[in-house]
């Protein structure tokens, strides 16, 4: 599946290499644990430069991002962080990030850390297990659980957004992968996901359409349709989040 994007990120690289100081080019995500699907999934990378953009630079990436979407699709759900060589150790650091067609600041968390190093998945210089340390099983822990328990159980309680296919796919694909986290340190794919969903409790229903929306074409919901989906979702997702932090 990577062939299909190998041009986009083959000209993101040489781009990127006479913007800014790049030492390292590297894939988390889908992209690296093995389930991308082109068009549906974003393109989550790393660059690691050797010093923090300045003003100059940012316009550069500024202009490189745009251009990527101006020529290719793909390019919309291409997400950067630009993490400086000699910040790479601090997890609480915010990074230059490129998201959502705009430059902004966030921490690179203690998952992308680890899907970093378990997918070791490098596009240009040494590979992340060379650069990056290890995140520890109680850490990796900790952030899953802090995750759940401040973003997606009060998002439970905001009805509108559920309407979103987004919300429903990243509410349960989320509370799945955290559960199995939490229970034995792994980190697993979406698709994986979707087998520990029904485990969980979640309505078959809602399970093939999460499957259908990500490898096939599912149906095209009507507005009572919506609501009724976003309701059973929220019940659910808020259910399932509560069962996952009490165990």
């Amino acid at each position: 599946m990577r062939d299909e994007v190998a041009p986009l990120l083959n000209r993101f690289l040489d781009e990127m290499r006479e913007a800014v100081p790049l030492e390292a080019l590297w894939a988390h995500g889908s992209l690296a644990l093995g389930d991308f699907r082109p068009g549906r999934s974003d393109l989550d990378m790393i660059a690691v430069i050797a010093s923090p953009a300045g003003s100059a630079e940012r316009h550069r990436l500024q202009a490189i991002h745009h251009a990527l979407e101006a020529d290719d699709p793909q390019a919309a759900k291409l997400h950067c962080s630009y993490m400086v060589r000699g910040a790479l150790t601090d997890t609480s650091t915010r990074h230059l990030t490129w998201a959502h067609r705009e430059l902004t600041t966030r921490a690179v968390t203690p998952v992308s850390r680890r899907e970093l190093r378990t997918g070791d998945l490098s596009l240009f210089g040494p590979p992340p297990s060379a650069l990056l340390p290890d995140v520890g099983d109680a850490e990796l822990a900790e952030f899953v659980r802090h995750d759940l328990r401040t973003f997606w159980l009060p998002a439970t309680l905001r009805p509108t957004i559920w309407l979103r296919d987004v919300w429903v796919d990243l509410g349960a694909l989320t509370t799945a992968r955290a559960s199995v986290t939490l229970a034995d340190g792994r980190l697993i794919s979406k698709g994986e996901a979707l087998d520990v969903l029904p485990t969980l409790g979640a309505p078959q229903e809602l399970v093939d359409e999460i499957r259908a929306r990500r490898y096939a074409s599912p149906e095209t919901l009507n507005a009572p349709q919506r609501v009724r989906r976003a309701r059973q979702t929220r019940a659910f997702t808020r259910s399932a989040i509560q069962r996952v932090l009490a165990s």
